[in-house]
């Protein structure tokens, strides 16, 4: 097996379990240096644990690899701040950061509280947000030095219930949603660095999925954690230097590429409300539907 990151250094948010847990597993396989990120909070962002992390840096070094852990806070703006400086100051660099920690707070909208809003939003997307931005200072000061490309990568998770929406969870799927747009725009501000961004949207069986349904043993295998992991090491090694901007599902027996919003059937402007509202059916008629969760058109 080649090792695609050989040297790389990688901050994993998240990492403590799931599917962060197989990011940071995969890529010490293939030879980076992995800052094990995480809380270790419940699935609702409640109570603190670092001994999720602190397995996963032995797992990766009983197997040869080199990790530490590490468990401030990415959603609060200093600790996001710490965390890359640890990075760089236990390993002498920072290539990758892949922002993957977040929380559930499931209710439908007309129940949902200030509270339950506010947490979601902050865990995911300041969570994605305050992390990208101080390594992104980071490595612009560094190409700034080299005078040329650092080859730095952000890897941020999205998901089916954000890009194609999912009852019962606005507030995840707002933030999910968030990250997406991050992502491409991002990606369009940090290429002139050489720093690529791209989101991930996995499925996979996980302590947020693991209680929606009751699973043959074939079904759980294919939502294994382990199969979102590859594409992402791909994206983090430097032979991925021409992609970026990209959201792109993994996981439950797929890789797929996903495609955003574009505008589709398209009349000139009028003035007249009534004759406006004709048109705007008539259009509705011409274009595809929204996706169902599975990203296929809707019946």
């Amino acid at each position: 097996m080649s090792r695609l990151c050989e040297g790389r250094v990688a901050i994993v948010t998240g990492a403590g379990r799931g599917v962060g847990r197989e990011h940071a597993l995969l890529l010490a396989a293939h030879g980076a240096k992995v800052v094990v990120n995480d809380i270790g909070a419940a699935v609702d962002g409640s109570g603190k644990d670092t001994s999720p992390a602190s397995e996963v840096v032995a797992a990766i070094k009983k197997a040869g690899g080199e990790a530490v852990a590490n468990g401030e806070d990415v959603s609060s703006w200093k600790g996001a701040k710490a965390l890359i400086d640890a990075a760089i100051a236990h390993f002498g660099k920072l290539d990758i950061l892949i922002n993957n920690a977040g929380i559930l707070r499931d209710r439908m909208l007309t129940n949902m509280d200030e509270s339950e809003w506010d947490s979601v939003i902050q865990v995911h997307l300041k969570g994605t947000f305050a992390p990208s931005r101080h390594a992104a200072a980071y490595w612009r000061d560094e190409s700034k030095k080299i005078g040329g490309p650092v080859k730095g990568r952000i890897i941020n998770t999205s998901s089916t219930s954000g890009i194609y929406g999912n009852v019962g969870q606005t507030n995840y799927g707002a933030a999910k949603a968030g990250i997406a747009a991050f992502t491409i725009i991002a990606a369009r501000e940090l290429r002139r660095y050489g720093v690529t961004v791209n989101a991930i949207s996995p499925t996979a069986l996980t302590r947020m999925t693991e209680g929606l349904r009751q699973l043959t043993p074939e079904e759980a295998a294919i939502r294994d954690p382990k199969w979102v992991s590859p594409t992402v090491v791909y994206l983090a090694s430097e032979e991925a230097q021409d992609i970026t901007g990209r959201v792109i599902q993994a996981g439950l027996g797929r890789i797929a590429v996903c495609e955003g919003w574009r505008r589709g059937a398209e009349v000139g402007q009028v003035a007249d409300p009534a004759t406006a509202g004709s048109l705007v059916r008539e259009m509705i008629t011409k274009v595809r539907k929204n996706s169902g969760m599975d990203g296929l058109e809707l019946d």
